[in-house]
């Protein structure tokens, strides 16, 4: 695995939220437009609330995956968030796995 994003938030640098939440949905659309991906993107903590069935980052997350990104989000953050049934996007994963993903990695980059 050479390149991870990780988003740990619903939205993007602090200020206020709604801002925030307008730079996440820039960022992951320009992510989805660039030739050169990443090759896995990890949601946790609020992060994963991007991935809910309501989500308006559901079309920027789904490009992405189809273009062989690959999505995981943290199951204990799932289940604190009440987002227990399957995900339209992505997979469910652990922190076991989320840890080997980072100290395998050759470059992080925490959004």
């Amino acid at each position: 695995m050479k390149k991870v994003i990780i988003i740990n938030k619903n939205s993007m640098g602090t200020g206020p939220e709604e801002l925030g939440q307008v730079l996440i949905r820039a960022f992951l659309k320009k992510l989805w437009a660039k030739r050169e991906k990443p090759d896995m993107i990890v949601l946790y903590n609020a992060g994963v609330q991007l991935l809910d069935r309501s989500s308006v980052h559901l079309d920027a997350l789904d490009g992405l995956e189809e273009a062989g990104v690959e999505i995981i989000a943290c199951g204990t953050c799932l289940d604190h968030y009440e987002m227990k049934e399957e995900l339209k996007i992505g997979r469910r994963s652990d922190m076991v796995e989320i840890v080997n993903i980072m100290m395998e990695s050759e470059k992080v980059v925490t959004i």
